[in-house]
């Protein structure tokens, strides 16, 4: 389980990435590919062709941290989109992280007065 602040950004790279990429291989597709700041403590999640292990990386104030979840069976549900990363929320990456396909979820509903 993360544990994440109410206002951080989540990006999913989608399609598939190669697991042997630490924190300095993660965070230059971060900037070099997705042209985003690894350093603004957003967090970035990536996942294996398999699906069944997810590298979450983010800044925490003096350095890099990497998260690995490896799935014994099963496989995420990672969303597929024509987009090279999506933009998610917290509660949606904890679904991710769950099991649960974030693109099934109930979409959040905006009213206003007329």
């Amino acid at each position: 389980m993360i544990l994440l602040p109410e206002n951080v950004q989540v990006y999913l790279a989608v399609g598939s990435t190669d697991m042997r990429k630490s924190i300095n291989g993660l965070s230059s597709i971060v900037m070099d590919e997705f042209e985003l700041d690894a350093f603004s403590g957003n967090i970035f999640a990536f996942c294996n062709r398999g699906r069944k292990i997810i590298k979450i990386l983010f800044w925490d104030q003096n350095g890099f941290c990497l998260w690995h979840k490896r799935l014994e069976k099963d496989q995420f549900c990672w969303p597929h989109s024509t987009s090279e990363i999506i933009q998610l929320d917290a509660r949606q990456l904890a679904w991710l992280l769950a099991g649960l396909d974030i693109k099934n979820a109930h979409k959040q509903l905006k009213f206003s007065e007329i």
